[in-house]
């Protein structure tokens, strides 16, 4: 790894989940010499900083409820249009039972936003985002060549993309499986958004993010290609994704983008001040621990590895700190109540990545 993502580990903070792009993908594109890259990279990064900022106000004292409902067994669901403007929500543009409207990242969002209500809900009976039915919102068209998309705390933000790196963020189901994730886990343990913390929760909404994608393809674990955003990268960059949790490092490798920088290993881990402590980098461990349990235990990896996962989220016992030790101790338990087939497999899947689970 490079020295300049090198650093010391963060005091944890209160949880602020953060946008899909990671800062030093973005970091790179904005020392490009081709303006057209630089400039909607550096605009991103400066506004992602401030969402940030707003994201750990809503995390820390939470959201403004919502309205009646609540309980109802279905999505609903709210598509904006900010217009390439700033002030959300924007337009509305289409809402729950609607039909398709002519711009298509409207469609996007709301197919996106209603394959992930409808994952949690048939496959962990989880209503909603909350558990008590959270209405999805949305807004598109999030200012101009605005390179991400993200979870803001109470509804999601889709950007266009700059056209050239980045195409429409509202195109990749994995992308708002993801981001809708932060908000589940916002409402569970609330892990801690820097250092070992951060980086399982970003590698929590990667596991969601991909099973969202799975459960629509009816996917096996085998079927699965397991990337984040491969809908995202425009054809002439050289890389498949943002992430790949099956060869963490192997996304991309790109002149302007430049090399993944995930590792696979705990003998890779990357200590850096920047991105919260490696929160986007280091999740490669756990990803790929993620993906070799559900390898090894076969068939659709939401009923076995996605559960096990699911319930350490939610059982009360994740602390908000937790570091990867104690969450892969977690999983451990968790599988033991499951059956030795499950136990086999997460600890075969967590002693592979160099992370002791007992």
């Amino acid at each position: 790894m490079s020295d300049d993502i090198r650093g010391a580990i963060l005091r944890p903070v209160a949880a602020t989940p953060c946008a899909i792009v990671p800062p030093h993908l973005l970091n790179h594109l904005a020392r490009a010499e081709n303006p057209s890259l630089r400039e909607p990279a550096r605009h991103t990064l400066a506004l992602d900083a401030a969402q940030r900022v707003q994201r750990r106000l809503t995390a820390e004292i939470g959201t403004n409820g919502a309205p009646a409902d609540r309980a109802a067994d279905h999505p609903q669901r709210t598509i904006c249009d900010v217009e390439h403007r700033q002030d959300l929500p924007g337009k509305r543009r289409r809402a729950e039972g609607e039909a398709d409207v002519r711009d298509t990242s409207v469609n996007h969002a709301y197919d996106g936003l209603g394959a992930t209500f409808d994952f949690y809900r048939q496959t962990l009976s989880r209503l909603s985002i909350d558990g008590s039915g959270l209405p999805l919102d949305a807004s598109v068209h999030y200012l101009q060549e605005y390179d991400n998309a993200f979870w803001d705390g109470e509804q999601m933000v889709f950007g266009d993309g700059d056209g050239r790196i980045f195409g429409d963020f509202t195109q990749s189901p994995d992308v708002i499986g993801h981001e809708l994730t932060h908000g589940v886990t916002q409402y569970t343990a609330n892990l801690a958004y820097t250092g070992q913390s951060g980086a399982l929760n970003e590698h929590l909404s990667d596991v969601f993010g991909s099973l969202v994608e799975q459960y629509a393809k009816g996917e096996t674990a085998e079927q699965a290609n397991w990337l984040i955003g491969e809908e995202l990268l425009r054809p002439d960059v050289q890389g498949v994704a943002l992430r790949s949790m099956k060869a963490p490092g192997t996304a991309y490798d790109d002149d302007e983008l430049g090399k993944d920088p995930q590792p696979a290993h705990m003998d890779d881990f990357v200590h850096t001040f920047a991105d919260n402590g490696g929160v986007h980098i280091n999740s490669g461990i756990p990803n790929r621990a993620f993906y070799l349990t559900a390898a090894q235990l076969g068939g659709h990896a939401w009923d076995a590895a996605g559960r096990i996962w699911y319930e350490v989220l939610t059982g009360g016992e994740l602390t908000s700190d937790a570091d990867f030790t104690s969450f892969a101790r977690l999983t451990l338990d968790t599988a033991d109540a499951h059956g030795p087939q499950q136990r086999d497999a997460v600890v075969h899947a967590w002693d592979t990545v160099g992370v002791p689970t007992g």
